[in-house]
């Protein structure tokens, strides 16, 4: 009998359509009418909202697994530790600290400023557009909007089309909590999308593919509305020889199957010391079968691995791998596929090719990769030919070698043995860097994101030092300007 899975699946809901334009057109506008109102509420009265979330959340707990699992069989055990218990972590860290991060900042004045005071005021940026992926379809729609909320914007969410049963949960749910001028859910697919971004926003946070992002940045330039973009990549792992391989080995194989795969910051592929490849390959394929099922058809019962999220995702993992094989990689584990149930068993490839499609395309799926290098600047260069990946992890016990990794490479966050984690971590930023994304998010980072700062200076006093500055430009505003740039 299947382990973790939910007793009673949410009966599966039908595809929704599309959200006319004008509707869209009613909810922005109602929005944009609501603005001023937002931005003088206080911090009381946005922690009540926030607590409400909290709330909800937990009350729902039960149907977001069931939606989950709808969609593609997510198992609720890892609902709850992947989708759920972020969101409720998130909620509480905000909940916590919110109110400190809306007070304004003080900052230094100079010595040519005497006389005047200068702080950073926060202030919502204004009406916001928030659009989500499929993969973590609860988890990264509630998210953004924690931070939207807290910051006193009112916002647009656009979830995935492609898990109906959660997008439609999440649109009942904050239905339940808020009014359509200050939270709205519109559904549908890319032409919903387009539709969207026609409409001037103040601010655009998008989860999503680096090809999607740029659409969705060539349409905020339209407005001049900045953007968040969190994007994904090909997140390498490195293990050098000083590496305890059976603690790698576990933290890999949870980090890349985890929701089987479909993790914008799972490890892509594995660079592994030459010296360490067959211990670490022997000690992945132990660890793959110790959680997942000791055979393929023990994983795909087992309940603790979900699906892909459709047959089209689905046949693009089982290409990429059959690209590679027949480029001559060597399925070490795993390369079974189920059609009727969109299923790939946890694959691990060896000796694969660089000109393979599954070394130049992001993954997004339960193949892994793995290659070996000879010294760490072989690895940096591997690293390094590609784009710039919104995560990187580190496997190492030698200061030096990971020194050298972290000074040589550039990636949105790292693990240092480990994986996944500092997303988690609330007291960091989460974002990419160029190709893997724009902007962070997360924690205070997450209320900045949808706040603008706003400079302030106020001057006490009549005369000021500026005021020796103005013209008429005689001997005198030229011998102060020499004593201030001298000086000062």
């Amino acid at each position: 009998m299947a382990v973790n899975t939910v007793e009673t699946p949410l009966k599966s809901i039908p595809k929704s359509g599309n959200d006319s334009s004008t509707r869209i057109q009613e909810i922005f506008k109602l929005q944009q009418a609501n603005l001023q109102y937002l931005k003088n509420t206080s911090g009381k009265e946005r922690r009540k909202k926030l607590k409400a979330l909290k709330n909800k959340v937990f009350e729902y707990r039960t149907k977001i697994q069931e939606a989950l699992n709808a969609d593609f069989q997510k198992p609720a055990t890892e609902s709850d530790i992947s989708e759920i218990y972020p969101v409720v972590s998130e909620l509480k860290h905000t909940i916590a600290h919110f109110e400190d991060w809306m007070e304004r900042e003080e900052v230094d004045i100079p010595i040519t400023m005497l006389g005047s005071s200068a702080y950073v005021h926060y202030e919502p940026k204004g009406s916001c557009l928030v659009i989500t992926p499929w993969n973590y379809p609860f988890y990264l729609a509630v998210s953004p909007l924690i931070y939207a909320i807290a910051a006193g914007n009112a916002a647009i969410l656009k979830p995935s089309e492609f898990t109906p049963n959660t997008s439609q949960l999440v649109k009942e749910m904050l239905a339940e909590l808020f009014e359509e001028k200050e939270i709205a859910v519109v559904q549908g697919d890319h032409q919903v999308s387009s539709e969207l971004l026609k409409l001037k926003f103040n601010h655009i946070h998008f989860t999503g593919s680096p090809m999607v992002g740029k659409i969705v940045m060539e349409g905020a330039s339209k407005h001049l509305t900045s953007c968040t973009l969190e994007l994904g990549g090909k997140s390498p792992t490195i293990v050098d020889d000083t590496a305890n391989i059976k603690e790698a080995a576990t933290k890999i194989v949870w980090g890349k199957y985890l929701n089987e795969g479909q993790t914008c910051i799972a490890p892509d592929y594995v660079l592994v010391h030459e010296s360490k490849k067959a211990a670490l390959v022997d000690a992945m394929k132990a660890e793959i079968k110790k959680k997942y099922g000791a055979d393929t058809n023990a994983r795909l019962e087992g309940g603790n691995l979900c699906r892909l999220v459709n047959a089209k995702h689905y046949k693009r993992v089982q290409e990429l791998t059959d690209d590679a094989v027949s480029k001559g990689a060597n399925v070490e584990i795993g390369g079974k596929y189920d059609d009727s149930q969109n299923f790939i068993d946890p694959t691990i490839l060896t000796n694969v090719s660089s000109d393979s499609r599954i070394m130049n395309e992001e993954i997004f799926g339960p193949v892994l990769p793995l290659l070996t290098f000879s010294n760490l600047e072989e690895a940096m260069s591997m690293v390094n030919s590609k784009e710039r990946p919104l995560a990187l992890y580190i496997f190492s016990n030698k200061e030096k070698n990971i020194k050298y990794i972290m000074n040589n490479s550039s990636a949105g966050g790292t693990c240092i043995n480990d994986t996944i984690l500092h997303i988690l971590q609330p007291n960091l930023p989460f974002g990419g860097v160029n190709n893997s994304g724009i902007g962070k998010s997360h924690g205070k980072w997450g209320f900045v994101d949808f706040s603008n700062e706003r400079s302030v200076l106020k001057q006490h006093f009549k005369f000021g030092m500026a005021l020796f500055l103005h013209p008429p430009y005689n001997k005198f505003t030229k011998f102060m300007i020499d004593i201030t740039m001298k000086y000062f």
